[in-house]
């Protein structure tokens, strides 16, 4: 069965070549990027990572993780009791939001 994929795949790349597809592609004659930093990742979270990168794409987590500092900083300025309150309520929601998009990518990737 692997000699089979591996025949399937060579088709494939030929006759890309012989239709110019792998012509004028990002990064050709290029060497290929150091990645020694992903040595020891998920090798197709690494990819999807990449790919989101490549294509400006962040990841929910990422935005809702900026703005929950940002409130754990304003909390800590407050000294009005029903302020801390609102505050402590908003730190709870961003939180819960975040860890279910961190969840969602990581069983999204697996």
């Amino acid at each position: 069965m692997i000699r089979a994929f591996r025949n399937l795949v060579e088709r494939q790349i030929s006759k890309a070549q012989a239709e110019g597809q792998l012509q004028g592609l990002e990064g050709e004659g290029k060497p290929l990027p150091d990645r020694k930093g992903e040595a020891f990742e998920d090798a197709g979270l690494a990819a999807g990572m990449r790919m989101m990168a490549q294509a400006g794409v962040l990841p929910e987590e990422f935005p809702l993780k900026t703005q929950l500092s940002a409130a754990r900083r304003e909390y800590a300025t407050l000294t009005d009791p029903d302020a801390r309150k609102a505050a402590m309520a908003k730190i709870s929601d961003l939180e819960m939001r975040y860890n279910m998009a961190r969840d969602a990518r990581k069983s999204f990737f697996r």
